[in-house]
């Protein structure tokens, strides 16, 4: 399970409106209560480094940018639980694409954007096996 607050929600949501046509990305910062519950505390909004021509369907957090989060998080004493990204004019469902760059316990927070407007979001987590993703609940 994953707790956004309403105002972590509308930032992605905005996020992923005034990135679009292309995707928005960034990180999430939290804490992971002992029953596993995740409790997202703060986005950091990434500028996507993926190639100008890919950035409608590809999204690109670098090395840089995650050690950049990592001092961030490390500095409220809060870690990094996933990563969020929008999915302009499709679903907010992970791609294959998604898959194969996920790694298993972080959630994966996708928000459909049609045509310029934030639609659903969803978050979503690799099982162990990396065959697959499983809906998270999101509160």
């Amino acid at each position: 399970m994953l707790k956004l607050s309403s105002e972590l929600d509308n930032n992605i949501r905005k996020a992923g409106e005034a990135t679009y046509p292309n995707e928005c990305c960034g990180i999430l910062l939290g804490e992971i209560k002992d029953d596993g519950t995740k409790i997202a505390k703060r986005t950091v909004d990434i500028d996507n480094s993926s190639e100008n021509e890919e950035r409608y369907h590809r999204f690109l957090i670098t090395p840089e940018e995650m050690f950049n989060a990592e001092k961030i998080a490390r500095a409220e004493k809060l870690e990094i639980i996933g990563f969020y990204h929008s999915h302009p004019d499709h679903p907010s469902k992970p791609s294959g694409y998604d898959k194969d760059h996920a790694l298993p316990f972080y959630s994966y927070i996708i928000v459909s954007v049609d045509k310029g407007k934030a639609q659903i979001l969803t978050s979503w987590e690799l099982t162990d096996d990396r065959e697959d993703f499983v809906q998270e609940e999101v509160v």
